[in-house]
Order: structure tokens, then C-alpha cells, then sequence
């Protein structure tokens, strides 16, 4: 189980083939995305347009269309894409969902969790999309785990 809901772990691994894919300077359809990221591409779909409705990603339609990245958009940072999909409340939330956890009134967890919670906050926000590139081109990197017949 990973920090980010099922529904932004499938966007930040859309995002990365997005931009792997356009800086190879193809645009690339939603089946090939699906497929790569093993994603449902039905459930795909919403998430891609949120991103489009956001600027994240780029569209363009017709038969040479399909979902790129430019140059401004790579440089976005990660928060980019976790607040528009989950929203703010990894930035700010409380580790056990409580409301009222706060400096003033704080859950067993606040403490600990705001280290952790501020540390990653960090990350996306100083990390852009763009950064992981090469290492995906390379192949050092991976959007899916690899089964054994692959």
C-alpha cells in the first residue's frame, strides 16, 4: 500500500509515461497508457481528464493526437499532480483523519506524522515531473512491477 490513494498513484504513473513519451516526441493514447501503467482504462480516463482540466497534461485531437507534456508542464512540481487528484490533505491532514488534530489539540500520531507528512510535502513540492526523465529512459526506473513473464 503506497502513501498516495489508487486513483493518484495512476495519475503520477500516467504523468511519468506522459512525459517519457513526449520527450521521445510522441503523444500517446489512453489504451497505450492504460496498458503500460496497467491501469483500468475506463478509471483511466477521468483521471486523464482532471489532469487535462488542471494543465498538467496537454491533448490534442484528431489521428495524430492524443496526451503530451511541454516544456512548462514538466517542469510542475509532483504536489501538482497529488493535490489535483487527492487534494491538499497530504500536505496538511492528519495521519489518522481526524478533524480536529491540530498544534493545540493533537492525535496520538500528530507529532511523528507531521515530520513524516512535512518531509514528503517537500519532495513533491520541490520535485518536478521532468526530473525522473532520463532515469525512465534508461530503463532505471519502472512505472509497474515486472512480472516473471516479462
Amino acid at each position: 500500500m503506497g502513501i498516495f490513494s489508487k486513483t493518484c498513484e495512476y495519475a503520477l504513473r500516467a504523468v511519468f509515461y506522459i512525459a517519457q513519451s513526449s520527450h521521445e516526441g510522441r503523444r500517446v493514447g489512453i489504451i497505450e497508457i492504460a496498458e503500460k501503467i496497467k491501469s483500468p482504462q475506463a478509471f483511466l480516463g477521468k483521471i486523464l481528464q482532471q489532469l487535462s482540466r488542471e494543465g498538467i497534461i496537454l491533448s490534442a485531437k484528431g489521428p495524430n493526437g492524443g496526451f503530451f507534456m511541454d516544456g512548462a508542464g514538466l517542469k510542475r512540481p509532483l504536489a501538482d499532480v497529488v493535490e489535483a487528484i487527492d487534494g491538499k490533505d497530504i500536505f496538511i491532514g492528519c495521519g489518522l483523519g481526524l478533524d480536529h488534530c491540530s498544534e493545540k489539540e493533537p492525535c496520538p500520531l500528530h507529532h511523528e506524522f507531521k515530520l513524516i507528512r512535512n518531509k514528503i510535502s517537500v519532495m513533491l513540492k520541490e520535485t518536478s515531473i521532468g526530473q525522473f526523465n532520463q532515469e525512465l529512459l534508461l530503463g532505471k526506473l519502472s512505472l509497474y512491477k515486472r512480472t516473471s513473464l516479462e
